[in-house]
């Protein structure tokens, strides 16, 4: 028997808007706290532990309206909407972080990279700083941010669907 076909898009619009929300609450936080320059090992875990959290929520909900039952392949269909919505809307506060709130942040980073390749490598040469940090401002601009943004959070929501999917899976 075909398992019943209900539809992914409102579960995964919902749980979208709100993984992007929780992304925006979390990014305010480290800007408050003054952690929004650098990547840090927190940040990431933490914003994994979110996009996880959400994603089986998402799933739980689609299965408990599915009669108990969601395909690998709709589980990815639903993660990779919902890793979209939400790529979407933090490339949208990125934008207006970067922009409007803090428009000297791109520059902040770039000192922050500048000083942390001085540490790591003491023996750089001026010129090999500058064709390395040349080469840092191309990827620093707001269409390759953007661009890099989303394909992360797809890259990601694609591997958290495909493991969570394949645990919470149940076929008719």
């Amino acid at each position: 028997m075909e398992t019943p076909r209900l539809p992914i898009k409102k579960f995964a619009i919902n749980n979208g808007l709100l993984l992007g929300l929780l992304s925006i609450v979390l990014g305010v936080i480290f800007y408050v706290l003054d952690m929004h320059l650098e990547r840090n090992w927190i940040s990431s875990i933490l914003s994994l532990a979110l996009t996880t959290g959400v994603i089986i929520y998402a799933f739980k909900q689609y299965k408990g309206a599915n009669e108990g039952f969601m395909t690998l392949g709709q589980a990815i269909k639903l993660g990779l909407g919902i890793a979209l919505i939400a790529g979407i809307i933090g490339v949208i506060f990125n934008y207006l972080l970067m922009n409007v709130i803090e428009p000297d942040m791109i520059n902040q980073i770039m000192e922050k990279q500048q000083e942390a390749m001085i540490e790591s490598n003491p023996n750089m040469t001026d010129q090999q700083l500058e064709a390395a940090s040349e080469m840092t401002a191309k990827f620093m601009t707001p269409g390759m941010m953007a661009a890099f943004g989303l394909i992360a959070s797809l890259f990601f929501g694609f591997i958290i669907s495909l493991i969570t999917g394949l645990v919470m899976k149940r076929d008719k």
